[in-house]
């Protein structure tokens, strides 16, 4: 049952229905041309305190009535949003200011879902649907082994060999870091058990000499009961472990932090929800398969109108769970849904299974971060969504810059 429904999940939502009839739809990654987001200057800042408490939960969050009264922001505007504060693992701190270029300023355009429900304030709505991912099979695998845990409690996703995507308010509150970011650490699924094949030949080897290559039968018998019995065991523990769906993690520290200063203010007004994102740069790089970013598309261009992440929800003691649903609402740059998560599911990325033009395969990249669940104003009411960051050109291009130290490489995305 479980293969079958990871198949259905996985290789059908290249599909739709339209008007009772399935037919196949044009979701396709094209690339565009981006934005140029370029560092300009960077000064020293005095070092974070680190004593700010974590916060879920904003006190105010401008949503998508709130946002079409806004005026488009200058370009001015967006060189300050994408400026950035970067943490190091020695707690030192700098501000970079950039220069955005090749960009069009357009009106703030929203597009809305009339006659959203009302719904109360929890993060499960209704039947849960999340999906405990128990198999090693699946749990150390593409895409779900691109998911890691941060030791603040939240999640992110691998996205290059060395850096991590996830919420900025998992390790700052919009004026301070928090407490236990200063020696923030990132949990990766391991791959294998520690004192693995190698450990294991060598002892044989070892035997083998100590009897001096014996192959009488009595000798070879022993050798096969100690080799059965250590199997036994072996495979006893892993079935335990992966009954009980409890993930075991290699722990690496993180070399330095980035943080758009449109999230970072300082204290000059509230963190605005549009730049919760950051990205860790770890201290070693890893040798998993990581998930590409991708720019992300209006709800008319998902398959189905379905997102994707996976989290370590705080509820299911340090399983993996993965959920897929439809987008309920979207402005430029949040996408609103009703997604079963729980808190440390946030800082996920959320992402997509599109084709790659002129081929015939199809491919999963990031188009946004969770957030989490917030109130927001929406037609004139508050109304509570699990929400999500997108990934938009400028984001992309700026993302982009941390990865690789200059846009060279972020012409195309």
């Amino acid at each position: 049952m479980e293969n079958v429904l990871f198949c259905w999940i996985f290789f059908t939502l290249g599909w739709t229905l339209t008007d009772g009839s399935e037919m196949e739809q044009d979701f396709m990654w094209h690339l565009r041309k981006i934005p140029r987001v370029v560092s300009e200057r960077t000064f020293r800042l005095t070092s974070p305190t680190f004593k700010a408490d974590t916060k879920m939960v904003l006190d105010r969050v401008c949503g998508i009535e709130c946002q079409k009264e806004l005026p488009a922001p200058s370009l001015s505007d967006l060189e300050d949003f994408l400026s950035y504060e970067t943490v190091f693992e020695n707690g030192t701190r700098t501000l970079t200011r950039v220069k955005v270029q090749d960009v069009v300023l357009e009106p703030t355009q929203n597009i809305t879902t009339k006659g959203a429900l009302v719904r109360r304030r929890r993060q499960v709505y209704g039947t849960d649907s999340r999906f405990s991912i128990l198999d090693k099979r699946f749990l150390t695998n593409f895409p779900f082994n691109t998911a890691v845990k941060l030791s603040t409690g939240c999640s992110g996703i691998l996205i290059s060999p060395s850096h991590v995507l996830t919420a900025a308010h998992c390790v700052h509150d919009g004026k301070d870091y928090i407490k236990g970011s200063k020696k923030l650490r990132v949990g990766l699924l391991k791959m294998r058990n520690k004192g693995g094949g190698k450990k294991r030949r060598g002892s044989k080897r070892s035997r083998r000499e100590a009897n001096g290559g014996d192959k009488r039968e009595g000798t070879k018998v022993n050798l096969e009961r100690d080799k059965a019995g250590r199997r036994r065991r072996k495979e006893s523990g892993r079935g335990q472990r992966v009954a009980e769906g409890k993930p075991s993690f290699q722990w690496t520290r993180v070399k330095n932090t980035h943080i758009p200063k449109g999230w970072a203010r300082g204290g000059r007004g509230e963190a605005a929800l549009d730049y919760d994102y950051a990205l860790l740069e770890l201290k070693r790089p890893h040798k998993k398969k990581y998930m590409e970013l991708g720019i992300s598309p209006t709800i008319k261009k998902l398959p189905g109108g379905m997102i994707h992440f996976s989290g370590f929800d705080r509820d299911r003691a340090d399983q993996l769970v993965y959920r897929f649903c439809s987008v309920s609402d979207e402005s430029n740059d949040l996408l609103y849904q009703y997604c079963d998560a729980e808190s440390g599911s946030t800082g996920s990325g959320v992402y997509l299974r599109l084709k790659e033009p002129d081929k015939k395969n199809w491919k999963r990249k990031i188009i946004a971060v969770y957030s989490g669940h917030q109130w927001v104003d929406v037609h004139g009411v508050q109304k509570d969504y699990n929400v999500a960051v997108r990934i938009t050109p400028l984001k992309y291009a700026q993302i982009c810059l941390w990865i690789h130290g200059d846009n060279a490489n972020c012409t195309y995305g």
